[in-house]
């Protein structure tokens, strides 16, 4: 998906749709996977069980709760996109539907600090997006 594209996408008035309409315009990175392998019900589920995570790590969200709502309504595959300010102190993580011709929900998540996260890694050694 192109940025023009997906900046058309995000023209919601929910205060995390702007945010990351501005991010896009300010040139942070950002991916639209093409899959849809997971339905809209489940993520709704992972980022319900990664609320209190999120806070514990002092992580600020935008638009969580009304995202896990909007995503727990559908329950059909959603297309997952991401942008990442080049510092990585913030990030969007922006659901569309299965063809990607329209948004479902968004979230954002910025550290109160403005910090980039601490760089984490998995079992092999290698870090985590």
């Amino acid at each position: 998906m192109e940025r023009d594209q997906l900046m058309r996408l995000l023209v919601g008035d929910d205060e995390a749709s702007k945010a990351a309409l501005a991010a896009l315009v300010d040139g942070d990175d950002f991916v639209v996977w093409e899959d849809a392998t997971l339905s809209s019900y489940a993520h709704a589920r992972t980022y319900e069980n990664r609320r209190a995570s999120l806070r514990r790590r002092g992580i600020e969200t935008l638009g969580l709760d009304r995202a896990v709502q909007l995503l727990r309504e559908r329950d059909q595959p959603i297309r997952l996109g991401k942008i990442t300010s080049v510092d990585r102190s913030r990030i969007f993580m922006v659901f569309l539907t299965e063809d990607g011709s329209a948004p479902v929900a968004c979230i954002g998540g910025q550290r109160p600090d403005g910090r980039p996260p601490r760089q984490e890694f998995d079992r092999r050694g290698q870090t985590s997006p």
